[in-house]
């Protein structure tokens, strides 16, 4: 019997003995891989910081919103009177709220029926402009009323900033067009027009000064005239040369005779 346990024991020994000699050397090379590898680790985790670093700042400018050159008024409608069968108005209020000249452009999902006077521009900083829109109204379908129908026409306004004072064409923002922004997607709404109401106002307000303005650029620019000095002594520079000349003319006739 102690024979038997002396050859147990001796057996377990060289099987656990067996058993250790692996983790031994597993244990060595884990070591040897944890110190190559924490050599290379600073590396690699600045490499990963910086490209974590280019990821978040890419993805916090994609989630900003963009800045508006253009502020509008109203922001994000196109109010028009319900006339059915009429052409009808609405306007817009842009001004250049940016430390740059700015161009801007509108477009529409319905060309056929409207357009916009004018369809773009160049704006100064600071400086703004109404622009008036001009839609066809069409009549009511499957016996809607009146106001209860909703147009799908809608209407874009593009900005571009320019390098300066320049004339307006509409190939800037096809030359540019990865420096286009989209300001605003304007949405039609009708009013009734029998039924006073502050928006109603406003457009009759805005179309007003849309058409003086309008007005004022079809007068000539006021001539100077002539120059006027004290009260009412109005001199002519061509008239004081010709009777210059005249009272010479008779200075040498009376001198020769």
């Amino acid at each position: 019997m102690a024979i038997e346990t002396d050859q147990k024991s001796s057996s377990d020994g060289k099987v656990w003995g067996l058993f250790k000699l692996p983790f031994r050397q597993t244990g060595n090379t884990t070591s040897t891989t944890s110190s190559s590898s924490a050599q290379t680790q600073p590396h690699l985790e600045g490499s990963n910081h910086h490209a974590s670093a280019n990821s978040v700042s890419s993805v916090a400018k994609s989630l900003l919103p963009t800045r508006r050159r253009l502020k509008l008024d109203p922001a994000n409608k196109l109010y028009f009177p319900y006339e059915p069968g009429k052409q009808v108005r609405s306007a817009v209020r842009i001004k250049n709220t940016s430390k740059s000249y700015t161009a801007f452009k509108f477009q529409t999902t319905a060309p056929k029926s409207c357009f916009m006077r004018p369809p773009g521009a160049i704006l100064a900083p600071g400086e703004s402009i109404i622009a008036t829109v001009f839609k066809f109204v069409e009549q009511p379908e499957n016996n809607e009323k009146p106001m209860d129908q909703k147009s799908k026409v809608k209407f874009k306004i593009m900005s571009l900033k320019v390098k300066g004072p320049m004339e307006y064409v509409p190939e800037l923002f096809d030359e540019q067009k990865d420096q286009v922004a989209i300001e605003q997607i304007l949405r039609v709404v009708f009013l009734d027009p029998k039924r006073p109401c502050p928006a109603l106002e406003k457009l009759k307000r805005q179309l007003a000064d849309a058409d003086a303005a309008v007005e004022a650029r079809k007068k000539p620019p006021e001539d100077a005239g002539p120059r006027i000095i004290g009260e009412g002594l109005v001199i002519d520079e061509w008239k004081e040369r010709r009777e210059r000349y005249l009272a010479r003319q008779q200075i040498e006739g009376v001198d020769s005779a």
